[in-house]
């Protein structure tokens, strides 16, 4: 019956979630609906969730006055349905942001790596968590690690991040929003069911799966969806210091790309390893507090740039003008 609720609530929420990740769920939430999950795939989702309870003990190891935060998996509000399905489990966006609360208020932490690892999830909660990103950048330095899938809503939060770093073949991007309207009634005819609502409200019962989306439903439904994709680029927009042409006509247009891909498309700053992630909020913390607050990271790019990646493109001339100011002031708090 769990897994049947689940099946309903991917077909009538708003996804910002790279679709092939939704077929696989899908597929694998009917087989086991119907009973003929093999043994073989459920060790392999025990063994991801193994490894992945692994990788957390590990980056709690980190020290340094460094907080890793883990946002694996499929995102949701309250992601504990999505565990016994998903082999990198799920990361809740109520609890995320707690942990992220804590590592704030926590005065021995001086700066906070969110180590990203997700196809992105539902839309809900998301919009919050950006903004909760975004104020707290100003205060400490906030790195995000592709490491190695940020996709959909984990870009649009990792796009909050003061710095986004690409591990080398890691996949960044799939910019966009949908839903599904699944009509089932050719298939419940079928079983000889009919089924058929009784309501009050004349819009209660629209999309529902008992018939086909009728044009007036298809165009509300269109309306949500676009409204959601102009909160997710604008927030990416804001977050990367981009114009919004450049993210909806550029950095993918859905598309998840490779790491020098999305290095030259300006929607990461730079490709290194999570050690040398580690590194780089390292020093960004011994430049001080007043560095920091100006999100200014005083390692340069290109100092672990891959050899043969394409540097990123320049921003707008107020935007980089900006920038520069902002590292020159740094270098100068940290030289102090």
């Amino acid at each position: 019956m769990k897994r049947q609720l689940i099946l309903g609530a991917l077909a009538s929420q708003v996804w910002a979630l790279e679709p092939r990740y939704m077929e696989s769920m899908v597929g694998l939430l009917q087989r086991w609906a119907a009973g003929t999950q093999s043994p073989e795939v459920s060790a392999e989702i025990e063994a991801a969730q193994a490894a992945r309870a692994g990788r957390k003990q590990s980056n709690a190891a980190v020290g340094g006055g460094i907080a890793v935060l883990p946002l694996y998996g499929v995102i949701s509000q309250r992601a504990s349905m999505m565990d016994d399905i998903c082999g990198a489990g799920g990361t809740s966006t109520e609890r995320f942001t707690q942990a992220f609360r804590d590592a704030m208020a926590d005065d021995s932490v001086g700066g906070i790596i969110i180590d990203i690892d997700s196809p992105g999830g539902s839309v809900f909660g998301v919009a919050d968590l950006y903004d909760e990103i975004m104020s707290a950048r100003g205060v400490k330095p906030v790195y995000g690690v592709v490491n190695s899938l940020c996709a959909s809503a984990a870009y649009w939060l990792g796009s909050a991040c003061s710095q986004l770093i690409a591990v080398q073949g890691s996949m960044t991007g799939s910019i966009g929003v949908y839903t599904q309207h699944v009509d089932m009634s050719g298939a419940l005819e079928m079983e000889g069911i009919k089924a058929q609502y009784i309501s009050a409200g004349k819009y209660k019962v629209e999309g529902n799966s008992y018939g086909p989306l009728d044009e007036e439903a298809r165009a509300f439904t269109q309306s949500q969806i676009d409204a959601y994709y102009s909160a997710f680029t604008s927030a990416v927009s804001k977050g990367r210091g981009a114009p919004i042409g450049q993210v909806r006509d550029g950095m993918g247009q859905g598309r998840c790309l490779m790491a020098a891909d999305a290095l030259a498309a300006g929607m990461v700053d730079a490709i290194d390893t999570f050690d040398g992630a580690v590194k780089r909020m390292s020093k960004a913390m011994k430049a001080g507090p007043n560095a920091a607050a100006l999100q200014v990271d005083v390692v340069a790019t290109a100092e672990v740039a891959a050899p043969g990646d394409n540097p990123a493109p320049p921003l707008p001339d107020e935007s980089a003008g900006q920038r520069a100011a902002a590292r020159a002031r740094a270098l100068q708090l940290a030289s102090a």
